[in-house]
Parts: structure tokens; C-alpha cells; sequence
């Protein structure tokens, strides 16, 4: 059969002006101006796609902070790997963030940083001989305080903070650097949720599974008392792929399964990669029965300073 060509005579126009258009002039950025403060070059940014999603992001916890909502922190590691614990802690010190969250990995780095100072071992060269993961005081601490804790009715975090708060000051002397240390003299509720095996403090001699898993056992039911009060707040999923989106998303149930009205608040996750579980358990599903979700894609040691910074510069006009 001979297919001749379509005769665009027939086809049918409408004017521009008539149609719905998703880009306007009124959303496009505004060129820099020299000397501009912080809050100046945030509304200078276009309020389309991620620019526009930054912005929602912070004026919801700007939001949150000033009607006494919560804000939650769950952070993986890597936050205090790339140097952001100063950032967190002036969170926690102006009462923005009110809860945290960290996997096995957080707390142990952030020990490691208020007894020396440093972190993160290279490990392609420790596992080599075996020596990955085997550090002595990192281990002895958090396992004698994990057990202690368990031992009081008292979850990870807390028995964390405890005890680098109870040592001397010549033992501990970067803690004013340390997250959990700060979450516990504030008396910020600070969880931790640990998935047994994955720690280097589990290849300890003096790790007890039995008191590991009750103190993240206290630590998940605190967290999901925490989650229950997020009607009208925050909560911020920042490098963690798998733990802490799984427990929120548990948690979340739970709350809503008591009878608690948490329906409608502002899920962010924010990563170098979205994978998938905080796509879907932190931002997707848990703001399908209202609130807004938002997904910021970039290095934490850019994009964190810059949400922390505009955020503040709000709160102060």
C-alpha cells in the first residue's frame, strides 16, 4: 500500500497565550548582585526544579522551628565524614533540629572524632592483615556503654552521649566536635538503630550482642514516639541509603497504627545518588496522605552548608 505523506494544512493552532506553561519569566533567576547575603542568593535562584525544592525544603523548617514542631535529623555517617557535625550541632544548639537518628556507623565516627580528633580508617589497606575495624578504644567505650545502657532501660544514643560526658575532659578532648556528646548535654533525644554485624564495634571482645540489641530496641521504640509527634514538622533523611528510611517507614506505621496524627509534614532526603528506599519510604509514600516530599540530589558538603545557612539567615529577619 503507497503511504503518502500527512497534509499539516489540516492541522489545527491555538495561541501560546491561551496554553498552560510550565516555565514563566517570574521564576527565572535574578543575575548576582556583589555583596549579596546568603538569603539575597537564595531568592536569587530560579524557583524551578531543585532551586525551587531547596527553598520549600528550608522555609519548612524555618516553619517548623517557629510553631514548635518537630524536626528530625536522620543522618548516615557520611555527614560526619565530610565535616558537617559544626553545622548539626548550631542546629541542635538554636533548638531547629529537635531529634536525631543515626545508624551503627554514625555514632562510632562521631566517638572516634571526640576521643582524637579523626576518623575513618583507610580500609583497602587494614583489611589486608585483618586490622580493619579493630580499634581498641572505640570498641571498649561504646560496648561497655551499650551495655550499661541496656543494663538502665537506656538506648544507644543516650548511653553514648553518657558516657563521653562522664570522661575526663584530657580523654575526650574534641568532643565539643561530637554530635552525640552535644545531643546529650542539650538533652536532645538522639537514636540509634543498628543492624547486628555491620560495625566494627561488633568485632569487638567486649561486644554483646544480647545488650546491642536491646539498646536499638529502646532506641527504635523511642524513635517511633518521636516520629509520632511529626504532624506539621520535618523529617530530613540525609546519607543514609537503607537503615534509616526502613526505620522510619516502620516507625511511621506504628505511629499511625496507635491512632497519633501523623499525616501531613515535609519528608527531604537528600543525597549524592537517590536510591530508591528514601525515595520511597522517606519521600513517596509516607506524604501520599498529605504534607510535600522532596528530593535534593547533591554533596553533602555543599548542599547541607547552604540549606543550614539560608535557613538561618530566615530565622533572623
Amino acid at each position: 500500500m503507497k503511504i503518502e505523506p500527512i497534509d499539516l494544512k489540516r492541522v489545527k493552532t491555538s495561541s501560546i497565550k491561551t496554553r498552560k506553561n510550565k516555565v514563566k519569566i517570574q521564576d527565572f533567576a535574578a543575575p548576582y548582585t556583589e555583596g549579596s547575603t546568603v538569603k539575597q542568593f537564595m531568592g536569587s535562584l530560579p524557583r524551578i526544579l531543585k532551586a525551587g525544592e531547596l527553598i520549600a525544603s528550608a522555609n519548612a523548617i524555618v516553619a517548623a522551628k517557629k510553631n514548635n514542631k518537630q524536626v528530625i535529623l536522620a543522618m548516615g555517617d557520611s555527614v560526619i565524614k565530610v565535616g558537617l557535625s559544626p553545622l548539626v550541632i548550631q542546629l541542635m544548639e538554636k533548638n531547629i533540629i529537635t531529634a536525631l537518628a543515626m545508624q551503627g556507623a554514625g555514632v562510632i565516627h562521631d566517638t572516634e572524632i571526640a576521643l582524637i580528633g579523626e576518623t575513618s580508617e583507610d580500609v583497602a589497606v587494614t583489611i589486608k592483615d585483618g586490622s580493619f575495624g579493630m580499634a581498641e578504644e572505640t570498641g571498649a567505650l561504646l560496648n561497655d556503654a551499650i551495655k550499661s545502657g541496656a543494663g538502665a532501660g537506656i538506648g544507644i544514643g543516650e548511653a553514648a552521649g553518657k558516657a563521653l560526658a562522664a570522661l575526663p575532659s584530657t580523654e575526650a578532648p574534641y568532643r565539643d566536635k561530637s554530635i552525640t556528646y552535644n545531643a546529650y548535654k542539650l538533652g536532645i533525644p538522639l537514636t540509634v538503630h543498628v543492624a547486628y554485624g555491620t560495625d566494627i564495634i561488633h568485632m569487638h571482645p567486649k561486644a554483646d550482642g544480647a545488650a546491642i540489641g536491646k539498646g536499638t530496641e529502646i532506641d527504635f521504640r523511642k524513635f517511633a514516639a518521636i516520629v509520632s509527634m511529626l504532624e506539621n514538622g520535618v523529617i530530613i533523611n540525609i546519607g543514609s541509603a537503607v537503615i534509616l528510611p526502613e526505620v522510619f517507614l516502620k516507625a511511621l506505621s506504628i505511629a499511625r497504627n496507635i491512632g497519633y496524627d501523623a499525616n501531613n509534614f515535609t519528608a527531604i532526603n537528600m543525597d549524592m545518588i537517590q536510591h530508591y528506599r528514601p525515595l520511597e519510604n522517606v519521600v513517596k509514600r509516607p506524604t501520599k496522605t498529605g504534607g510535600q516530599g522532596f528530593a535534593i540530589t547533591g554533596h553533602h558538603e555543599i548542599m547541607f552548608p547552604l540549606l543550614t545557612a539560608f535557613i538561618m539567615e530566615l530565622l533572623e529577619a
